[in-house]
């Protein structure tokens, strides 16, 4: 038995960034790993791949934001 106490992730206190990270996290298969051992236990492709598609989400919500606006 591990000596490590279970983080909880509180949802709703999470800023939008990290929630998108998260279910980029969930959607990779990768949230158990990271829920269970934390953010480092990702190999460093798979960080950069979570970075990627929340660089690429951030820039589709801009593009629809400005589209709205128009």
């Amino acid at each position: 038995m591990s000596g490590k106490k279970e983080k909880v992730i509180d949802l709703e206190s999470l800023t939008s960034d990290e929630k998108v990270k998260y279910e980029i996290a969930e959607e990779l298969g990768l949230l158990d790993r990271v829920l269970e051992h934390g953010w480092k236990s990702l190999s460093s492709k798979e960080t950069g791949r979570i970075g990627g598609l929340m660089t690429k989400k951030k820039r589709e919500n801009n593009n629809k934001n400005i589209t709205n606006v128009n």
